[in-house]
């Protein structure tokens, strides 16, 4: 990577990364973000007829719980991504989790940057679709019922949107952190 280790030059760096290894990393995030659809849409169906504001702020919650998850288990699986190109499944949440806390510690400035900029792609995919489908109150509010169709739309666009944007985060912290090489002392990135 360049000598830029500033959020922007991170960011240019992520992106550049991403390119790269499309091929790998979207078939990986594909896989993840399928896993992840599974309790995502349980925990909308469980308080589906539900209106009540406190259980969607606890529907929300949980799917706060089981994306973090996720991300960082894709964090944790993208940290050989800059030196070796190779996806590592095995003990993937927990590299995954140091490396999110290394890259807090290292430059808040880059991570907040990457979730604002991967925030905004994924509103971008959702918000629009979601709305179209569901009304404005219920995609702000408890779902209270809404059809199978509106549903299924909603779900879709939430499904792409963690495709896309998953990766782009996981390897914005692997880069604000920097290789597992450098921060074991074996060398440089």
């Amino acid at each position: 990577m360049s000598g830029d280790r500033g959020p922007a030059g991170i960011l240019r760096g992520s992106l550049a990364l991403l390119r790269r290894h499309a091929g790998r990393v979207y078939a990986v995030a594909l896989a993840v973000t399928l896993v992840n659809t599974v309790p995502d849409v349980l925990r909308q169906l469980l308080v589906h007829r539900d209106p009540s504001l406190a259980h969607a702020l606890l529907v929300d919650a949980v799917g706060f719980a089981t994306g973090l998850v996720a991300q960082l288990w894709l964090t944790g699986a993208f940290t050989d991504l800059p030196g070796t190109g190779r996806v590592r499944p095995g003990g993937a949440l927990g590299r995954g989790t140091a490396t999110a806390l290394r890259a807090v510690r290292t430059s808040p400035a880059a991570v907040l940057a990457g979730v604002v900029l991967g925030g905004a792609v994924s509103a971008l995919l959702t918000v629009p679709a979601s709305v179209a489908a569901l009304g404005l109150g219920q995609v702000i509010g408890p779902l209270d019922a809404p059809s199978a169709a509106a549903f299924t739309v909603a779900t879709v666009s939430d499904v792409v949107a963690s495709w896309v944007t998953l990766p782009f985060l996981a390897v914005v912290l692997v880069l604000t952190a920097g290789s597992t090489r450098q921060f074991a002392g074996k060398g440089s990135s």
